[in-house]
Parts: structure tokens; sequence; C-alpha cells
């Protein structure tokens, strides 16, 4: 496994993690949950895994997460976007012929969608976990009275990193909000964009599996349904069964090529 920081544009590196031959034909980047890290449990799991299988593996720190060095400021969908970006070029850059293909978790996985769409090629590939299809709606309605007068009065608040079991103090700002207002993947996806599958929990109380199962069936996307699994998708043998369908996909990919 190495390590390693890209430079970003708007002033700020990408704290990365990789274990990449340069010999693969398939990379798969990670993209992980809201408040999460590239060293979270499921992006543990993949860069551990997906090796053993022949398919590369890359994991970034999104802005304000992680090992990141800036805070909330930056955490805008425009500065997602471009960090995976260089992701994907870097990893490019270690195996010259490998296809690039993507993981994304919850917030990581609505990242992705906008990533594919703001690329505006088609032949892409990701498999969704937890995806936050909602992801506008989903913070909105967390909003208390307080943090909507802290948006109101001061542009910005913050979480306490207890309170959601976050990797690091969150500061969420209102720009942060205009982004998410802008960009429903449900108005700006389209069918034939991407090939994607699906994986949500029966039970999950984040993102509800009637969001997940509205986005598949509006764009015929497979989704493989956990029973009684929550939003993390930690019950056992959840996990296991995550890694077994994404191999699958990817590999199958891979052979499609």
């Amino acid at each position: 496994m190495k390590s390693e920081f890209i430079p970003n544009s708007r002033g700020y590196d990408v704290p990365c993690q990789y274990d990449i031959n340069g010999n693969e034909k398939t990379i798969c980047v990670i993209v992980h949950g809201f408040g999460s890290s590239k060293a979270g449990s499921t992006a543990i799991m993949m860069l551990e895994k997906l090796p053993l299988y022949g398919v590369g593996a890359f994991a970034f720190d999104l802005p304000a997460h992680g090992e990141s060095g800036v805070d909330g400021k930056f955490l805008r969908m425009a500065n997602c976007i471009e960090d995976l970006a260089k992701v994907e070029n870097r990893a490019h850059i270690l195996a010259p012929d490998s296809e690039i293909v993507y993981f994304g978790s919850s917030f990581g996985a609505y990242i992705a969608l906008l990533y594919m769409v703001a690329k505006k090629q088609s032949g892409r590939r990701a498999f969704l976990r937890s995806a936050a299809v909602t992801m506008p709606s989903l913070f909105y309605n967390r909003l208390t009275p307080e943090r909507k007068a802290f948006l109101k009065s001061t542009g910005e608040f913050v979480i306490d990193k207890t309170e959601y079991e976050y990797s690091r103090d969150m500061k969420l700002t209102k720009g942060l909000f205009d982004d998410l207002e802008h960009n429903d993947v449900f108005t700006l996806w389209r069918e034939g964009l991407a090939e994607l599958h699906m994986i949500h929990g029966e039970s999950d109380d984040t993102v509800p599996i009637s969001d997940a199962r509205s986005f598949a069936e509006k764009f015929n996307v497979p989704l493989t349904v956990v029973p009684n699994g929550d939003h993390m998708l930690s019950i056992p043998g959840a996990p296991e069964q995550v890694l077994e369908l994404a191999v699958k996909f990817f590999i199958r990919a891979e052979k499609h090529k």
C-alpha cells in the first residue's frame, strides 16, 4: 500500500492511498461517505481485497475529510469533482492501460454520479453502496432550527464528530447547501450514461430503501437489497456481500472491455 498527496489547482493537496502494480486492466477509485475517510472500514476493505482479484484500488479523502488539510469551506461540489478527476488521472499514470471504475459509498456514490454526469462520457462503470441519491433533501431535512439560524446569520455551522460518529468535526456552509440544491441526480442523471449496480440495506434509516428503489426503477439500475441491512451495511455477512458483488461487477466489466 502506498500513500501520497496530489496537488489540487484550488490550493490544497488530496490525501491518497492505493495498491496498484501498474499491470492491472481495471483500477477502482473508491469514494468514501460523508464524515468518513479513506481510512473508513469499507474503503479499507476495498483497498485490501480488490487487489487480491487483480483489480487495483485507489482511495482518497474528500475536502474536509480524513487527512485533508482544509475545512468545510472547501467542501463544495466543484472541488469534490476536481479531486476525483485528479485521482483518476493519477491512477491512469500508474496503470496506463487500465480502465477506471468507481466504488462509491453513500455521499461518495452521489459524488461519483455527479462526476460521471460532468465527464459526459458513456461507458463508465460504478458500484454504488447505500447511495445517497436524495442527498439534497437528506441534508435539508436534518437541519434543526438552530442550524438554520446559523446558516442564515453566519453562513455555516459545525457538527461535532461524536454526533454521527464522523472521523472529524464537520463544518457545513451555505455554499455546500447551495451546491446540493443545484445537483439533484434524479434530474441530472440519464439512463445509459454509465453501467451501475446498487446495493442497499432494507432497513437503512439514513437513505430509505424507497429512495434507492425510485432511482433504480427510474434509470433501470440493478439493485441488490440486503434484508435487515443498515446504512453502513455492517450486519453480519453484509460487508462480505458488498465485496463479492463489487468484485463480480468489476471483473465482469474487465471481461467486457
